[in-house]
């Protein structure tokens, strides 16, 4: 039988996801507000009675590693060891938000936690990037901790955005249509552990994480990159797989492939989209 998850290590991996998303600005450094602690189902079971004293806790210990890493600033301050001022740390949001949720998608063993942390970065009018989400997921297991960061994109400030592609497929909730607006979109089943742009449902030979379509904003051209298990198809044939596997997880590797202005992208051989470029 798994051993019992302490309430102090999640507490703990929450402040661990916290100092690995800090966002040095000129004149502060800015952390995550808001933190969703995911569980198996039977540890929130056990845990449930008591999330307020979990929550208000896990509120406590961010404040103070907040005082904590302003302390140590101004230590290295006073005895010159940086050239300039370090910037005061301090929490993105006017609170602090922390869940506690059963874990929906049947992703996570006992005695395992993941925590998900989300920080907004500002948009960059002067290079036509809009507003973005850098995402940290940790996982914290018994034998290895892991960690993944994403940086979700909304693409070009304008007030109106630009259609680049589409892509129509069917899947088990029916017809679909999606329409490209940003430079990169992540196709797959999705979960808690894997964020993607197009969640599809489809049988499990469907990766969580199948598939990443890329725009080069320069050119305007597309590429295909294969993130499965079983692979991705192109009008037919096999795409190199874009990632090796590592010590730590998967790694992506640089391999991808050019898509025709119109073109069939198979998941698996099970799920099929077809693409068109508009842009």
């Amino acid at each position: 039988m798994p051993s019992r998850l302490p309430a102090s290590d999640l507490i703990d991996a929450v402040l661990d996801n916290m100092r690995q998303n800090l966002e040095h600005l000129k004149y502060s450094t800015l952390a995550p507000s808001r933190y969703i602690v995911y569980l198996h189902p039977r540890e929130h079971a056990r845990l449930n009675g008591i999330v307020p004293r979990l929550q208000a806790e896990t509120i406590r210990a961010l404040d103070e590693e907040l005082r904590r890493l302003n302390r140590q600033s101004l230590l290295q301050r006073s005895v010159g060891r940086l050239s300039g001022q370090r910037p005061a740390v301090q929490s993105a949001g006017v609170q602090w938000e922390i869940e506690f949720l059963s874990d929906p998608d049947g992703e996570i063993e006992e005695g395992t936690v993941l925590i998900d942390s989300e920080l907004v970065l500002p948009a960059q009018p002067e290079l036509g990037v809009g507003e973005r989400t850098r995402r940290i997921t940790t996982t914290v297991a018994p034998q290895q901790t892991t960690s993944r960061e994403q940086t979700m994109s909304t693409g070009s400030s304008s007030t109106a955005p630009t259609v680049f592609a589409r892509l129509s497929y069917e899947d088990r909730g029916g017809l679909h249509t999606h329409e490209v607006l940003k430079d990169s979109i992540t196709i797959g089943r999705g979960g808690i552990a894997y964020p993607v742009d197009i969640r599809v449902s489809s049988s499990e030979d469907v990766s969580r994480e199948h598939a990443r379509i890329r725009r080069d904003p320069r050119t305007g051209r597309f590429f295909l990159i294969d993130l499965s298990l079983l692979g991705t198809t192109l009008d037919g044939r096999h795409v190199p797989r874009g990632y090796d596997n590592g010590e730590h997880g998967k790694r992506e590797n640089g391999d991808e492939t050019a898509l025709p202005d119109r073109a069939r992208i198979g998941l698996a051989e099970t799920l099929y989209m077809d693409f068109e470029r508009l842009r």
